[in-house]
């Protein structure tokens, strides 16, 4: 499937989409992240737009994470904030979003949002994103799910805490929609998450069960995971970006700063380049290099025209320019055609 002019799947580069929604504070530090996001070389910037009163009905829900208090010894502390709070901080104007929107685009950078609602829905449809992207609490919000299955955008599916069949029906609601784009993300809880929530095995077991594109979004500290996640196989990483990891809310802990973004794009296109090909394919100069190393039949003494090579004593050495040893068999019962000197490189146009 493609998202915007890139294509997502397996032969194609990973495409790493960073994660803004979670760690602005307002429409200048959303610009700010967003520069960072397009001068790294990443593909996309998300957001999530939502309106917190649409969304949470019991306003003194209270959300628990964890925050980096100290950088030197990465202590951490778990904390906890109102969560109709924290997504008022997340909220802007849509002038505001479609003036992000608009920016992104000036950068050359994708943007799309996680969305949760009508309102989200038709922005987005509006400003002209190219995928959408559905929290993994909402896998079973069939209504809404059944509405952006039928503006045939694409659609990434968060999985987090979701059993194997409750992804099974949202596909197949979207599916019977006529919208086959979908991306699956593989999404392990926890703010950030215990390695013991990642299994980034589920990355090609959903790719088998479900034969689309699957991405991994990482909850984690570092970006160990997304290295991992790329070399077993993801098509699409999400990793949240902050301008300070230190800053005391939440996901910014899990997050990158600027000075790492462009670090962790070029640390995931060399681990494309070294993954390779499922097929062993020599350059040219590979070829010659390795016949440094490999080893050649050369006579061990001096020998006349017409003797036989079954006769002749024969040494196998370094460099490999000429017979094979593992081509022996092709010369034993031939004779020379010419005198050879001892420790001579052997050719077969030496014999008959």
């Amino acid at each position: 499937m493609k998202i915007g002019n890139k294509f997502i799947g397996d032969g194609h580069p990973c495409f790493i989409t960073f994660e803004a929604g979670a760690t602005h504070d307002g429409l200048i530090s959303s610009k700010k992240l967003i520069k960072h996001a397009a001068k790294s070389g990443a593909d996309a910037v998300k957001f999530q737009i939502f309106d917190p009163d649409e969304l949470i009905a019991d306003k003194n829900m209270e959300f628990e994470f964890d925050i980096l208090i100290d950088r030197s010894t990465n202590k951490t502390k778990t904390v906890s904030e109102n969560l109709y709070d924290i997504f008022v901080r997340r909220s802007l104007t849509f002038e505001e979003w479609t003036d992000l929107k608009n920016y992104s685009d000036s950068l050359g950078l994708t943007f799309f949002a996680t969305i949760g609602d009508e309102l989200g829905l038709d922005f987005v449809r509006r400003v002209g994103c190219d995928s959408i992207k559905i929290a993994s609490a909402d896998v079973n919000y069939f209504p809404f799910l059944k509405e952006v299955a039928k503006t045939k955008i694409s659609i990434q599916l968060d999985t987090g805490n979701s059993t194997i069949g409750e992804i099974a029906d949202a596909i197949d609601l979207i599916k019977s929609e006529g919208n086959n784009d979908i991306i699956i993300h593989n999404c392990p809880s926890g703010y950030p998450a215990k390695l013991s929530s990642i299994n980034l095995n589920m990355i090609n077991s959903l790719k088998k069960m479900f034969n689309c594109p699957v991405a991994y979004s990482d909850h984690s500290q570092g970006f160990d995971m997304d290295i991992a996640a790329v070399a077993i196989g993801a098509n699409l990483l999400e990793k949240t970006i902050t301008l300070d990891k230190t800053t005391p809310r939440v996901e910014h802990i899990m997050s990158l700063e600027p000075d790492e973004m462009k670090f962790f794009v070029n640390k995931i296109r060399d681990i494309e380049i070294a993954m390779g090909s499922s097929r062993r394919i020599f350059t040219e100069k590979e070829k010659y290099s390795r016949l440094k190393v490999r080893r050649s039949i050369y006579s061990a003494e001096s020998y006349k025209k017409n003797t036989l090579v079954k006769n002749m004593h024969l040494r196998f050495k370094r460099p490999g320019y000429g017979i094979p040893p593992d081509h022996l068999d092709k010369i034993i019962n031939k004779k020379l055609i010419k005198d050879v000197e001892k420790d001579q490189l052997l050719s077969l146009n030496d014999f008959d």
